[in-house]
């Protein structure tokens, strides 16, 4: 029995992607005044974005529960007796400590389930996930996968472009680009995600500046093992990047994805991020 890879929303696998993977998402939520809704099953990311900008309800999100975690362990026990889940940071939400509760709630003593804290989110931990799940299809055991997703730790890379940090700021996760707030209005930051947090890379003072900026970033490694472009609103621009990639990657490998709503709460409708596993040198 091949071993089943659980992972939550905001790694941003979805639809088709996450059906060629055989891995089950466990959906974050999102609130907008006294509705709550699972992210991408409830409302979708058209929906989402819509009414970040229109509705006066400003949006809040929430990790999923224990029960979330425990009955996605129970589907996968069916298929199987081991289960690897991949959350994202515990830094930036408490998915990661449901996922461990439902783990000590589950009472099938046959089952080995283990839970790994990514420290990252959207496609650097998406692009994780794909790799582990593609090396589960192809047999490889519970303990393999755990070493090979520790040490994706930090060959996973996620830098995202934003027109505003205010949505950042106003959601209160800005972790590390906190110094950056007094430049709201005159600047476009780019961002990371370091040692589990939000972290600044650098500023610039126009969108394709910033384009141009995620582009060299990716160019920039000489080993790309799985390489993400995504957007929230902005599908072109994602096509011109993934066009501009294909240079050093190739294009059918290159992973188009939307940035989940949830994680649109924080980044605004303009969001677009390069998500890469790789290394700097090609050893």
């Amino acid at each position: 029995m091949a071993v089943k890879i659980i992972t939550d929303s905001l790694s941003d696998i979805h639809g088709d992607l996450a059906k060629s993977l055989d891995v089950e998402v466990v959906p974050v939520y999102v609130r907008f005044g006294d509705k709550v809704y699972k992210d991408r099953i409830e409302i979708t990311t058209d929906e989402f974005y819509r009414r970040l900008v229109n509705d006066p309800n400003w949006p809040s999100t929430t990790q999923p529960t224990p029960n979330d975690f425990l009955e996605a362990y129970k589907r996968a026990a069916r298929e199987t007796n081991e289960i690897l889940v991949v959350t994202l940071s515990s830094k930036l939400s408490g998915t990661y400590e449901s996922a461990q509760a439902a783990k000590r709630m589950m009472d099938n003593n046959k089952v080995r389930i283990e839970v790994i804290d990514s420290q990252t989110v959207v496609m650097g931990l998406g692009t994780m996930v794909a790799a582990a799940c593609k090396m589960a299809n192809k047999g490889a055991s519970l303990d393999e996968l755990i070493s090979r997703v520790k040490k994706d730790i930090d060959r996973s890379h996620a830098v995202m472009y934003l027109d505003t940090l205010k949505y950042l700021a106003k959601g209160g996760r800005i972790g590390k680009a906190q110094g950056l707030v007094g430049s709201l209005l005159s600047v476009k930051p780019i961002l990371t995600i370091k040692e589990g947090e939000v972290a600044p890379m650098t500023r610039v003072r126009s969108r394709q500046t910033g384009i141009d900026y995620l582009y060299n970033f990716a160019a920039g490694f000489k080993k790309i093992e799985e390489l993400a472009v995504e957007h929230a609103t902005t599908p072109g621009d994602a096509d011109a990047l993934i066009n501009r990639l294909s240079a050093v990657f190739p294009k059918e490998r290159i992973i188009k994805s939307t940035v989940s709503p949830v994680i649109g709460t924080y980044t605004g409708p303009l969001v677009i991020a390069v998500c890469l596993l790789g290394d700097k040198d090609s050893s």
